[in-house]
């Protein structure tokens, strides 16, 4: 295994970047940001709610072929995935490859209007729309990279497979990628994962926050307030069950949280219900304290059903109530390790570029790849963006190019890593 050190990292970004191919990739991205903004544009006005993605799925195939990418194809949820050749390598050649992702989906319901509003700004563009910057502009630089790749014939040591994933948010629980690396013939190839999520230019996720996230329900006879006064009621033995894992202290030495996120349940005022359902959420930097809090769950729930139907007068109950936890989403932890040559290629990138780039802590695709112990971190790219999650949500193009250079010059530094393996 080759040795990597800071100063051979920096070394090899700067070769890289004084090779002609590069310098006209750094061109075509000053002087088409018209057209990547245009792909932005036409993506958000495409509706992709949680695990309804397949219209943007077609269009990203559509913007894959016209760009030139190898292999193409849409594998059964609907993530999209191409290649951009090794300079050396066939394609199908066995050896690692490096991906390159966005994720299609948003947080928005199928029929959230979208009426993207597109206008000047200090010399600059302003996209404000659903998703414009999550991941609108994730999506559009992974087809900026895709494009300058193939039309600048920028020089890979190492295939590059671009891919445009679904279901990273919420209940979506990072299916496409999860998925991706069940597929091991591909999957373990990957040397290394570069995710490109919103916008910005000078932070990286390297940290994977865990979550889980559960359903629970639990359910009865019901009946009226009056005359069948006694039947156990589900929504007071599912407040018991909360109100008790509110309690539930945290760890100090991880950050950790908990949320009760939703209550459905009842008829009426005056009848007893038949069910309710909560649905909560836990999370941790830490894999234990997931665990732990999830028994805690359990056994909240489990006392409070079981107290209830106990508290119930026999002669008067019409039946027990009976209860399930479901657990709806399962993200792992990890952490991209101080010395990782992928961290030791940002920092190189950075230092070419006159760049700084501060490490964080989140919940993004990444999570999978590092949790399987591949290189892999998220980031933005380029440009700067706001109300992420809410439909005034905007990205303004303000040195779009710069991050994309980021990008590229860490995808290339990494490919060459990965063939010396």
């Amino acid at each position: 295994m080759a040795i990597f050190s800071r100063s051979s990292a920096f070394s090899r970004v700067t070769a890289m970047a004084a090779r002609r191919p590069v310098h006209a990739a750094f061109a075509w991205l000053h002087t088409h940001s018209k057209r990547i903004m245009d792909w932005q544009l036409d993506l958000v006005r495409i509706a992709a709610p949680p695990f309804g993605e397949q219209a943007r799925s077609a269009w990203i195939a559509e913007r894959f072929a016209e760009i030139g990418l190898s292999e193409i194809r849409t594998d059964s949820l609907g993530n999209v995935m191409g290649f951009v050749p090794a300079t050396h390598l066939p394609v199908e050649s066995s050896g690692p490859i490096v991906v390159l992702s966005a994720h299609l989906d948003t947080v928005f319901p199928a029929d959230t209007p979208l009426h993207p509003m597109l206008e000047p700004i200090d010399g600059y563009t302003r996209l404000t729309a659903p998703g414009a910057c999550d991941n609108g502009a994730g999506v559009a630089g992974l087809l900026a990279i895709a494009q300058v790749c193939i039309h600048a014939q920028v020089e890979l040591a190492a295939p590059l497979l671009v891919l445009a994933n679904v279901g990273e948010e919420g209940e979506g629980d990072l299916r496409g990628v999860r998925h991706f690396y069940e597929e091991r013939a591909l999957a373990g190839r990957v040397a290394a994962h570069l995710v490109l999520d919103g916008a910005g230019a000078d932070s990286a996720v390297t940290q994977a926050l865990g979550s889980r996230r559960f359903q629970v329900t639990v359910t009865g006879p019901g009946g009226h307030s009056f005359t069948d006064a006694g039947t156990p009621n589900p929504i007071g033995a599912l407040a018991v069950a909360l109100a008790a894992l509110a309690e539930t202290p945290l760890a100090e030495d991880f950050r950790t949280t908990l949320n009760i996120g939703t209550i459905h349940g009842g008829t009426s005022v005056n009848s007893i219900p038949e069910s309710v359902r909560a649905s909560i959420d836990f999370r941790s930097t830490n894999a234990a304290e997931l665990m732990r809090l999830e028994g805690a769950l359990h056994r909240a729930v489990e006392d409070a059903v079981l107290k209830a139907n106990a508290a119930a007068p026999a002669h008067r109950s019409k039946g027990p109530l009976n209860f399930q936890v479901h657990k709806i989403g399962d993200r792992p932890t990890g952490e991209l390790p101080a010395d990782s040559p992928m961290l030791e290629s940002l920092r190189a990138v950075d230092r070419h570029l006159g760049l700084r780039t501060d490490v964080r802590l989140g919940s993004t695709d990444a999570n999978i790849p590092i949790a399987l112990g591949i290189p892999a971190l998220s980031m933005g790219a380029g440009g700067e963006g706001g109300g992420a999650h809410t439909q005034a949500e905007w990205f303004i193009d303000r040195d779009r190019e710069y991050g994309l250079r980021r990008v590229l010059l860490l995808a290339l530094a990494m490919t060459e890593w990965a063939a010396d393996q």
